[in-house]
Order: C-alpha cells, then sequence, then structure tokens
C-alpha cells in the first residue's frame, strides 16, 4: 500500500519538492528535503516536540539492519513518510519512517576491486532529491537517477573523466538550477579534481569546472584555469594536482551562487606536486560559480599551497550575521585547516578567522590579504628528510566531513571537534604508485620502531569535542569532551537540543546552551553519521544511521580504539520517537580465537623490510604495526599466514579482489610480499595473540 500512496503522490505532483515551495517556507516546516534540511546547510530543525522537557521519554520506534558491515556515514532525506538513505557501497534504501518498513533497495553492484581506489573506506553520505527522483553517486564514478517509488534506474552517467585513474564517489549529489551536482575522490592517488552539473531530467552533462589546471601545452577550459596556472610550478598536470570536491556544497538561490569546497594538493608534498612553491589554486578553496552555467564568481583559498591535507572541503553553513554592526551575509566554514572563518559569501571576503582547535602550523590569518601566517618549521619539504614536523591539526583535521550545525535561536555553531597532532617528513623513496596513496609523504613512519615517542605523543594528544562556538565573537562557549577523535555529525533544534552520536556509540541530546547531556541510548557501534529530524502525521522522530567505519579504524589502527576497545561495527538505521518502546537485540560479544600464526621466520632484516612495505600498501585499510581497528580483517589473524600459496594467491593474484583485496602484484614482488607475511608472523606473535584465549 506504501508503495501505491507513493507512487499516486508522485504522479499528482502532490509530494516532495514543489517549485513553489520557497526556501523560506521550507525552513519553517517539519521536512528533511535537502542534505542539510535547508539550502543553506544549517542543519536546523523548526520542530519543537521533542525538548528540553520531553526529551526524556524518546525511545527507540524501529530499527533496521544494514546488509554492509562498513562505514555509514549518510544522511537519510524524508519525502513524504519515506526516507531515502545509503550505506556502504553506495547502496540506496527506502523505509516506511512510521512502520520501519523496508520498500526497496538499489544495489549499483559497485566491483569489489575498486575498494582499492579509496583512501577512506567504500562509504557514502546520501542521496538528492528533485522533481520525483533520487540522485546518488557511487563509489566507482557513476550518477544514477532513480524512481523513489520502486528504486528502479532512470538514467546513469559515468562522471570520471580517466577509469585507470583512482576516482572515487562517496559524498552526497546537490541539485540547483535544475541540475544535479556532484564532485569526486581520489585526493590521495593523483588525479585532477573537479566538479560536474548534469541535467536533472536526462542526465545529460550541462557544464563541467575543473578546481586545478591541466598541462597548458592543451589549452586552458576558461579564464580562471588560464589564472589559476600561474600559481604553479613544474610538470603537476603529471602527478594529477588533486583538488577534488569529495563531499560540501551549498547553494544560495538568493545570491544565485554555489559554493564549492576544494580538497588537498596531490600529492601533499608541495616539492613533489610543485617544484618551487606556489599557491597551487584551487586546492583548499572555496569556490563560487554560477549553478547553471559553472562560470567562476571568486574564491577563497584557506590554505594557499596546501602539504598537509588541509582540504577545505568541508561543511559549509550560510547565515545572516551581525559583524561590527553591520547584517553581513556569511558563510562559515570550520574546515581542517583549523581556523573557523567567516566570509562574505556575497563576495568571498574573509570577515574573521580564529583557531577552534589547537594549531601549529600559523599563528592566525592576516585579516588584510586573508592568508594564514605560517610558521617556518611546518614547512617541511624544505627539511630534506630530516626530523619530522609533529603539528597540530592533523590530516584528519581539526574538523572532517561529519557535518556541524547552527541554531539561529542560540547563535552558535556546534561543531565535531578534534585534536590531535601529526608528524609530516618527506618521503625520500617516493614514487607514483596506483596501489597506494601518493602523499610524498612518509605517513607510516609513525609506525616504524624510532618513532616510539611519537606515537605516544599521538595517543595523548588525539581527543575529540563537540563545542559550541559563537562565530560573531570567535570563542568557545562550551564543549563536551568525547576521549577520542571521529565523532559523528551533529543536529540543533528548536527544542533547545542538540543531538550528536560517538565514536563509542552513545547517542546523545545535549542542551544547546550548556551542554548538559539530557538523554542518551547505545547505539551499539560507533556512530560518525549526523541526524536529522522531521515530522510525520504531527509527530516528530529522530533518527541516524549508525556504523563504525571510515578512514579512523582503517587507516589508524589501535589508535582508533584506544579510549573504547575494538569497536565492532553493526550498520543500522536508528528511529526515535517519545515513547518509542523498540528494543535492540542483545550485543553479540566480540568472539575471536588465537591466531593461527606459524614460528616467525625471516632475518631482522627481512622483518623490518616487510614492516616498511607493509605500511605502505596495508597500513592504510588494515591499521598501522598490523593492528586492525575493527572494520576491516586484523592480519595477525589471517589463516593464509600459515599457507604460503594462499597467500600469494590472494595479495598477489588478487582473489579476494571481488570483495575488496586486489592483488599488489604488479607493484610489489614475491619477495616483498612474503618479508610483509614475516613482518605480520612477528608482530602476532610479538602481540601476543598467538597464545590468547578465544574472546
Amino acid at each position: 500500500m506504501r508503495l501505491f500512496a507513493v507512487l499516486i503522490c508522485l504522479l499528482l505532483a502532490s509530494c516532495g519538492e514543489n517549485p513553489a515551495h520557497t526556501e523560506q517556507e521550507t525552513k519553517l516546516d517539519g521536512s528533511w528535503r535537502l542534505h542539510g534540511r535547508t539550502h543553506d546547510e544549517q542543519r536546523f530543525s523548526p520542530l519543537t516536540q521533542i525538548n528540553q522537557d520531553t526529551v526524556s521519554d524518546l525511545g527507540l520506534a524501529w530499527y533496521a539492519d544494514l546488509d554492509t558491515r562498513r562505514g555509514q556515514e549518510a544522511t537519510p532525506i524524508i519525502v513524504d513518510g519515506v526516507m531515502f538513505t545509503t550505506s556502504a557501497w553506495s547502496k540506496v534504501q527506502a523505509f516506511d519512517v512510521v512502520s520501519g518498513e523496508m520498500l526497496w533497495q538499489f544495489d549499483p553492484e559497485v566491483p569489489g576491486v575498486w575498494a582499492v581506489k579509496g583512501c577512506c573506506d567504500v562509504v557514502n553520505r546520501g542521496v538528492a532529491y528533485d522533481d520525483g527522483r533520487l540522485f546518488v553517486g557511487t563509489f566507482d564514478g557513476r550518477l544514477i537517477a532513480l524512481s523513489p517509488t520502486d528504486g528502479s534506474v532512470l538514467w546513469e552517467v559515468d562522471t570520471i573523466t580517466d577509469r585507470e585513474k583512482a576516482y572515487t564517489v562517496t559524498g552526497a549529489p546537490r541539485v540547483a538550477a535544475g541540475k544535479v551536482i556532484i564532485g569526486n575522490g581520489g585526493g590521495e592517488f593523483g588525479v585532477r579534481g573537479y566538479i560536474t552539473a548534469y541535467d536533472v531530467a536526462t542526465g545529460e552533462q550541462a557544464w563541467r569546472f575543473f578546481t586545478v589546471p591541466g598541462n597548458p601545452a592543451d589549452g586552458f577550459e576558461n579564464d580562471a584555469m588560464e589564472m589559476a596556472a600561474k600559481t604553479w610550478n613544474g610538470e603537476w598536470w603529471k602527478v594529477g594536482g588533486g583538488g577534488t570536491v569529495w563531499d560540501s556544497m551549498t547553494y544560495d538561490p538568493e545570491l544565485d551562487l554555489l559554493y564549492v569546497g576544494v580538497g588537498n594538493g596531490s600529492p601533499w608534498n608541495i616539492a613533489e606536486r610543485s617544484p618551487g612553491g606556489g599557491d597551487n589554486l584551487f586546492i583548499s578553496s572555496i569556490v563560487a560559480l554560477r549553478p547553471a552555467t559553472g562560470d567562476y564568481v571568486w574564491h577563497y583559498q584557506t590554505t594557499p599551497g596546501d602539504q598537509w591535507d588541509y582540504t577545505a572541503t568541508q561543511q559549509m553553513i550560510l547565515a545572516d550575521l551581525e559583524i561590527d554592526g553591520e547584517m553581513r551575509p556569511v558563510l562559515m566554514q570550520a574546515p581542517k585547516n583549523g581556523f573557523f572563518y567567516i566570509l562574505d559569501r556575497r563576495d568571498g571576503t574573509l570577515l574573521s578567522a580564529e583557531p577552534f582547535v589547537q594549531v601549529t602550523w600559523a599563528t592566525g590569518v592576516d585579516l588584510e590579504t586573508g592568508r594564514p601566517n605560517i610558521v617556518p618549521e611546518a614547512l617541511y619539504h624544505e627539511g630534506k628528510g630530516g626530523a619530522p614536523y609533529v603539528g597540530f591539526p592533523s590530516p584528519l583535521g581539526g574538523h572532517n566531513w561529519h557535518p556541524m550545525a547552527y541554531s539561529p535561536d542560540t547563535g552558535l555553531v556546534y561543531i565535531p571537534a578534534q585534536d590531535m597532532n601529526f608528524p609530516y617528513v618527506p618521503d625520500k623513496d617516493f614514487q607514483v604508485s596506483n596501489l597506494s596513496p601518493n602523499f610524498g609523504v612518509d605517513m607510516h613512519a609513525i609506525a616504524l620502531p624510532p618513532q616510539q615517542d611519537i606515537r605516544d605523543s599521538i595517543r595523548k594528544a588525539a581527543t575529540g569535542q563537540l563545542k559550541a562556538w559563537d562565530p560573531v565573537a570567535q570563542k568557545e562557549v562550551w564543549r563536551v569532551e568525547h576521549g577520542g577523535i571521529y565523532n559523528g555529525g551533529v543536529l540543533a533544534t528548536a527544542g533547545g537540543l542538540v543531538f550528536q552520536g560517538n565514536r563509542k556509540g552513545d547517542f546523545a541530546a545535549y542542551d544547546d546552551r550548556t551542554g548538559e547531556v539530557l538523554w542518551s541510548m547505545d547505539a551499539q557501534t560507533g556512530v560518525v553519521a549526523p541526524p536529522v529530524t522531521f515530522d510525520v502525521g504531527g509527530e516528530q522522530y529522530v533518527a541516524v544511521v549508525a556504523g563504525w567505519g571510515g578512514t579512523m579504524p582503517l587507516a589508524l589502527g589501535e589508535l582508533s580504539h584506544l579510549d573504547s576497545g575494538p569497536q565492532v561495527n553493526r550498520s543500522r538505521v536508528l528511529v526515535y520517537k517519545l515513547g518509542g518502546d523498540a528494543q535492540l537485540p542483545p550485543k553479540e560479544p566480540l568472539i575471536r580465537a588465537a591466531s593461527t600464526a606459524p614460528e616467525p621466520f625471516g632475518t631482522d632484516d627481512q622483518v623490518a623490510r616487510g614492516h616498511v612495505v607493509y605500511e605502505r600498501y596495508c597500513g592504510n585499510c588494515h591499521g598501522p604495526t598490523a593492528v586492525s581497528g575493527g572494520v576491516l580483517p586484523d592480519l595477525r589473524y589471517a589463516a593464509a599466514l600459515s599457507e604460503e600459496d594462499l597467500w600469494f594467491l590472494i595479495t598477489r593474484d588478487g582473489a579476494l579482489e571481488d570483495i575488496g583485496m586486489v592483488g599488489f602484484g604488479a607493484e610489489v614482488n614475491d619477495e616483498d610480499l612474503n618479508n610483509i607475511r614475516a613482518y605480520i608472523v612477528h608482530r602476532a606473535h610479538e602481540s601476543g595473540v598467538v597464545d590468547e584465549e578465544a574472546r
């Protein structure tokens, strides 16, 4: 019956995004039709049924288990009683929000082999909806329009310019000016970033804007690229350049401007990317475009010549604030580099910038020039392979992709912030790879024995917080300490509440003026996705997609669970309402038999060599020092350690590529593959997992 009702609704054009439904009307209703609820991406709801007085009665209305056990990062979209959300591997689900019944699921069948082309898990951050169509970007680079009634494909396009390159799509599309707009990822893999717009009805490409210039000998696509090329040096196009638009976009209907957040340069090390330096436009920048044509309007670069992975792809919030006695239309962003920026969104003028977390790479931002005052020791590319620069923030940023929220009631921005330092040192053995990230930085030097002191300092420094930030005064008002980093996105409501999940599995509601915990429930798994709230039939619901994963547990291994123990992924949609009485099943204990690794083998030199090669090719997914973060297998327990033929079948020949484990034979010889095995066996014995009891 629900499918029939939705079909009638769509045929009568009486549901969804009504063209006559203005932005102001949307701000006042209880819907959640857009990624940030409204075009301004404030993630603020006017609903008040669930408030500071009633939130103690909030209970689970229903839950639905997902069939992917990887990181879950989606923002659900709700259209007339139907929730549309996504899960890992770019799957799309439709649920009846009252009963929790799954109406349909669409699987784009992303090839497992594509997983090696992503830096940060096979995640997806949600769909877009417009004019009776759903839009999803797939991990392997397609943009697909689906029917909301049954998930059937309406049209499909390939957004990738070169399928031999490691392009991926993890972000949610946006819709503006009759166009559905999507970027891509791959900044660590030597790609050239761009953003593309397609006609919502047909999928025909309308325009494409490259974010970094290509080979000047081929000509420039537009004046903006010719301007940008003057800020690069060397033959940057041979290593890609980077600048991918992998997450945030924001549309201003009044100014008719699309604001695009641009990612890091590729490789990170500017000495490898652009010898001689340069600002390297438009990496780590906010770029304003005309959504109908893709024409460049203005830009502001948060981190000129970025070499720390300080992307500006983080969420951009639009609001009107009184600055120095004058109401200004502003854009607010808290990007990875640790400064909270306020720009006049009409022309990109910098109004203020202050650190919201620990920042050591710069002493501040010059308001006259808009440029950061970079400290000399942070320019590690000039160190010629010497001691690392250990600074704040880390490549994970003072704030990552996890959305923040702004409440016009309190005037505060609620930021999922984090403090973590990291050692930056040039990779003296750098070479372009198709099977591992091209940082130009020895990312895994931290895992090698001489860096124990640095590892200890990172463990002590890595903390996460929910921060309430006054954007006008540029100061912190309150904070909630979470312990470790990589906590969930944020929702603010007119009920005086701020909702957020965290890495430990707590899903909580806080007083929006004090940070006091007013309600909490165990999600049974880490929550990194942002919550939403909506009204159906006069009843308010709160929903979040739970599931531990993403770059943190993959790339940082044991550091990802120091404060909470190994985290188990339980991928679910959780929906709450007042008086909800549904119950989650009991937690399944983590049961893992002792490792069956054979007796250690290989010389000390072979084990040391295996460690170096492991960190380059394996550590980004299975964790530094061969300790998994809990999402992908911990190789110390791998049965293949005891069977040399099976080991080579998997690691060299790609026997498990259908589930994402590709073969590395094209770049790693048999001797080094066996050295990796020797190192992992050594780690299994050294860490005691061979002799431990089942747990």
